[in-house]
């Protein structure tokens, strides 16, 4: 047994220390970085806790495949993930976010055993398969993109690693035909997932089946019911989510995300109103069908541009550090020459590369066709592709390198600045993570939520009613998870009044707590609150807290805590009446 452990510790104490270091990237300040538990994360987390302890959500729903939460129709698995985890770790950040930290860490092995395969067809890349799958292991590891979103709550990140074991096992499945079934489902969880990968993953797998028809004709001739078994695992996965992209749910979600809005339909109207052509020619050139194409084709293109992958990122907050690019700079040169290596084996027809170029192509498709673009959530199905495209051309550039056959001193002079430059990237990048982002974007993670619910939950008992802003969004969610609230007690409280208003589920009120908008605080002590829904009270001759946004209460409140961003900028005052 021993000697076995060494021969192992011996053939792969590169990746091992890799994915070390991957765990200590993902996990080290996970509580505190990001900044707090933004509302979906907090979802996420109740109503898995929900589920873990009534078996059903927030809504009372027995174990639901579709979360309702907002209204906003979240995918089940990582919330069942999020159960598992916290049934382990309590109900907390470390638990919630966990699940996404463990499939961060499974990409960066899952990207190791993905590459050696692949490579390992190729006899011009057999030499270097390990070197290679190895550098794309680190690239990972490090590479602003993979790593950030491996320490929040998404759902995409679990969704990108579940999506490369089903694209591993079925490279595998075709020497191994029974790796075939456990392909499919993985693919199969994919789209339970995250939503991108519910286009993603079918145009991905009609290629594979292009590309492998041979392999797969082949296995079919002599494993028909390990053919039959994959089959009805896609059936199973994917006949529910077309019909649920079909009904309310499914509608729901991407119509908060569509091209084709009020704002599109307003713009081809005043299009059409240019007079610049004839009534029927201006129909047939700006309309809804053209209108999509054509930004969905300006959004595909985004995803490639250099200010997005390598300088700025995209503009969402909470998924990338702003002004800080996706991919390490150092790497732009490598991406050139793994890109234009994998054109050249395409067109011999190389399996691999068709693979991976096809890959490249259709992974921007559902990203494309919503707003915002680029989006740097929304893209996650191009990832570890970056990656392994870098690896691919450091090992051509260093090949070429040796075949200059330069003297040893310079190879290796090489070989220490790339290194050198991507140690430095990384650390600049952590630096500006851990300190100027956590500091200055506290308020997009709605940091504040849980102090504000610790000082009320400590003051419960004192008052009659508990009134709080929703300036900052859906602030019954953060009570529901600090507290932690029995979940029957919550869905099935008869002073529960929520609501559904523009395409969104709202609480106006549950036990003795009231959630007001900013603008709905009255500015006299003695006038009304008024809540969304309609209902109207008071805190004459009671005893009332209020938690507010800084400058909306009259002086004859009582002020008694302030909570403060990470900035330095006011977030909650928090008053009692007098």
């Amino acid at each position: 047994m021993r000697t076995r452990i060494k021969i192992f510790l011996k053939n792969h104490w590169q990746i091992l220390l890799i994915l070390l270091l991957a765990f200590i990237l993902r996990v080290s300040g996970i509580n505190i970085l990001p900044p707090s538990l933004n509302w979906d994360e907090v979802s996420h987390g109740y109503n898995a806790y929900s589920i873990l302890k009534s078996g059903r959500d927030e809504w009372g729903q027995i174990l639901p495949i579709i979360f309702r939460a907002y209204g906003d129709y979240k995918l089940p698995i990582y919330i069942y993930l999020t159960a598992f985890s916290e049934f382990f770790f309590g109900l907390n950040t470390f638990a919630v976010r966990l699940p996404s930290v463990v499939a961060g860490v499974g990409m960066v092995i899952l990207t190791y055993l993905l590459v050696y395969k692949l490579f390992s067809k190729d006899n011009r890349f057999a030499a270097h398969k390990k070197s290679l799958a190895i550098l794309a292991a680190l690239l990972v590891a490090v590479e602003p993109w993979s790593l950030f979103l491996s320490r929040g709550a998404f759902e995409a990140n679990v969704a990108a690693s579940l999506f490369l074991a089903g694209i591993y096992l079925f490279i595998l499945g075709l020497e191994k035909p029974k790796r075939l079934i456990f392909s499919s489902v993985f693919f199969g969880l994919t789209v339970w997932t995250y939503n991108s990968y519910r286009i993603f993953t079918p145009l991905l797998l009609v290629t594979l089946l292009a590309i492998y028809k041979k392999e797969i004709l082949e296995i079919w001739k002599t494993k028909k019911l390990i053919i039959f078994c994959s089959l009805l695992v896609f059936i199973i996965f994917f006949v529910p989510m077309f019909k649920q992209l079909m009904d309310e749910s499914g509608q729901a979600r991407y119509g908060k995300v569509a091209i084709i809005d009020e704002g599109a339909v307003n713009k081809i109207n005043e299009l059409r109103g240019t007079d610049k052509y004839s009534p029927t020619l201006e129909k047939l050139l700006y309309n809804k069908p053209i209108y999509f194409v054509k930004t969905a084709a300006a959004n595909w293109s985004k995803y490639f541009s250099a200010s997005f992958l390598f300088l700025k990122g995209g503009d969402q907050y909470q998924y990338n550090v702003q002004k800080e690019g996706l991919i390490h700079l150092i790497n732009l040169p490598f991406i050139l020459i793994g890109l234009l290596v994998l054109v050249v084996n395409a067109f011999k027809r190389k399996q691999y590369a068709l693979i991976l170029l096809f890959w490249i192509i259709l992974a921007p498709i559902p990203a494309s066709i919503t707003r915002d673009s680029p989006h740097t959530l929304r893209a996650v199905t191009l990832l570890p592709i970056p990656m392994i495209i870098s690896s691919l051309g450091v090992i051509k550039f260093f090949e070429w390198f040796k075949k200059r056959k330069f003297p040893s001193k310079y190879l290796y002079f090489t070989y220490l600045i790339y290194f050198f430059s991507l140690l430095t990237l990384s650390v600049k990048f952590l630096y500006k993570y851990y300190s100027e982002y956590r500091n200055e974007f506290s308020e997009a993670w709605q940091y504040g939520y849980e102090e504000a619910v610790s000082f009320v939950k400590e003051n419960y008992d004192s008052y009659d009613k508990i009134i709080f802003t929703k300036k900052y969004g859906e602030p019954h969610i953060f009570i529901l998870f600090y507290w932690p609230w029995e979940p029957k007690n919550y869905f099935e409280d008869s002073n529960l009044i929520r609501y559904q208003q523009s395409d969104w589920y709202w609480v106006d009120k549950f036990d003795k707590f009231y959630f007001v908008n900013d603008w709905d605080i009255p500015t006299r002590s003695d006038a009304d609150f008024v809540l969304e829904s309609g209902m109207e009270f008071d805190c004459d001759f009671t005893k009332c807290l209020l938690v507010t946004s800084p400058g909306n209460v009259h002086q004859d409140w009582k002020l008694l805590k302030t909570i403060d961003f990470l900035d330095g900028k006011r977030a909650f005052e928090i008053y009692e009446n007098k």
